[in-house]
């Protein structure tokens, strides 16, 4: 019974099959980190070889603004630029982007 309850344990850390809580929240993440690389790569003009990071980060201290999403590009040789909007990823509207962007 014991070995069992284990087992039962260690698939639960794993997760079951199919879809769990949680799971339509990431997708849409996904789906907005996606288009924002997108964006920036057309508005930047950047080449294949440049690596684009796109983050929502929540920040707990009274003193910050609350959700901003953060941009990061590397292009091979230069050094990362970031950038930083004071909204959610999905909050971020082209032109928002573009003027964070200096575009």
């Amino acid at each position: 019974a014991r070995i069992a309850g284990l087992r039962t344990m260690r698939f639960g850390l794993f997760g079951k099959a199919g879809r769990r809580k949680g799971d339509d929240g990431k997708a849409e993440a996904k789906v907005a980190t996606e288009r924002l690389k997108a964006q920036v790569r057309e508005l930047l003009g950047l080449p294949d070889a440049a690596a684009i990071a796109v983050n929502e980060i929540l920040c707990a201290d009274p003193a910050c603004p609350g959700t901003e999403t953060v941009i990061l590009v590397m292009k091979p040789g230069e050094k990362t630029r970031a950038y930083k909007l004071q909204m959610a990823m999905a909050e971020v509207t082209a032109e928002a982007l573009a003027g964070a962007l200096g575009s």
